[in-house]
């Protein structure tokens, strides 16, 4: 490895977040290099950042794809070596041609290479919120014994990670808190989101994500997940975890110190910002987004969340305060509720009841293994799917937080 540059496998590639990690990566030719591609099944966009970022390694998830990339790399004449499967993503993440991981893979997909560069020591820049929601108490311990280094990439995250000039918290935080855009439907009250589209909810006013995270951040999911990732990721109890809605998403997140000192970092909406702090940290580089002019936004508003209208905020905090198995349960039956929803097949009520209905009939466990924190979610999926199949779902109006 050559001294002075970061070698970096991108583990979810074709994403939005590994298209922004790539655009930041380019600008430091320098200094950052692209060494691992990953993506899911998409061979032709995979080939395409190869043949613009001339990786030493690229491997698709999809063992199925394997010809189909090993041929598309021969033939634009690059020397990357072609891999498949999600084994080989956990080797190339845990192996010598990285010494940074951004994990970017969604879903409980990106679990276990998440783990295995966890456990390799790797600077990990993790964007992958199963890895904290689904498996925290794990991550964070293989964390601690191989001395890796987790920055987190969601801005709120990362925002409470500069504020803290990174997770040490050692007694000196009074509370932390997130910040909330309020998604598309802040300020309306349940009777009126009974009637919601898919649509609607993925029309977000702020970020560009994509459908499954628009919808969590329309039903405040998103930030109840948020919760249990910081509680993991900065050692801090659920008593001094609190959530702010703050429509122009400019403050990304705040720091209230035992002397009363508070800190918050703003910025433009943009995950360049947060990945050139983890590439670079604890340097400055530059990440292509502009500063923030707050003259020409003029203002800034905050409000409490409404977890009457959005009761999946209050189910988070529920699953954060039962522990173990009971965030990979609320996790696993939000992602059966967001589809089938998206699907058209249930309303946006039925979402937090669904969820409210399956943490209810699966209590906590312990969550002692990553096999034990597997199966708890495999048990919602199928708890939350029957429920859906036998039309059991309740609409959501009678659901109380």
């Amino acid at each position: 490895m050559t001294m002075g540059v970061r070698n970096i496998a991108v583990l979810g590639a074709t994403g939005s977040i590994g298209t922004s990690t790539l655009d930041v990566i380019a600008r430091h030719p320098d200094r950052l290099c692209a060494t691992i591609l990953a993506a899911g099944s998409n061979v032709d966009a995979l080939v395409a950042l190869c043949i613009t970022h001339r990786p030493r390694h690229a491997v698709i998830a999809d063992p199925t794809r394997y010809v189909d990339l090993r041929n598309g790399l021969q033939r634009a004449g690059l020397q990357t070596c072609a891999h498949a499967g999600d084994h080989a993503i956990e080797q190339l993440a845990a192996g010598d041609e990285c010494d940074t991981v951004v994990a970017a893979i969604v879903g409980a997909a990106g679990l276990t290479s998440t783990l295995a560069a966890a456990r390799a020591g790797k600077r990990l820049l993790l964007a992958n919120k199963e890895a904290l929601v689904l498996a925290g108490e794990l991550l964070m311990a293989a964390a601690a014994r191989a001395n890796a280094e987790i920055i987190p990439i969601d801005s709120e995250h990362n925002a409470i990670f500069q504020c803290l000039r990174s997770r040490n918290t050692q007694g000196h935080v009074r509370r932390i808190v997130l910040t909330a855009s309020g998604g598309p439907f802040r300020g309306r009250d349940r009777a009126s989101l009974a009637a919601v589209t898919p649509a609607e909810a993925i029309a977000h006013p702020k970020w560009s994500m994509g459908p499954k995270i628009s919808v969590d951040s329309a039903t405040l999911m998103n930030k109840g997940l948020e919760l249990i990732e910081a509680h993991h990721l900065f050692g801090i109890p659920g008593e001094k975890l609190a959530v702010l809605v703050h429509p122009q998403s400019l403050v990304h997140s705040l720091v209230e110190f035992v002397d009363g000192s508070t800190l918050a970092q703003l910025g433009l909406p943009d995950m360049r910002t947060s990945l050139a702090v983890g590439l670079g940290w604890p340097q400055r580089i530059d990440s292509g987004v502009a500063g923030l002019d707050l003259l020409a936004h003029r203002r800034l508003d905050f409000e409490a969340p409404d977890t009457d209208a959005f009761p999946c905020l209050a189910l988070a905090w529920q699953a954060l305060e039962a522990g173990g198995t009971a965030p990979a349960v609320l996790n696993a039956a939000n992602e059966i509720a967001v589809s089938a929803f998206l699907q058209g097949r249930i309303g946006f009520l039925s979402i937090p009841a669904l969820v409210e209905a399956t943490l209810a009939a699966l209590p906590a466990g312990p969550a002692e293994s990553l096999d034990a924190l597997l199966a708890a979610d495999a048990q919602a999926r199928r708890f939350a799917t029957d429920a859906l199949t036998a039309h059991t779902v309740p609409t959501g109006h009678a659901l109380h937080a």
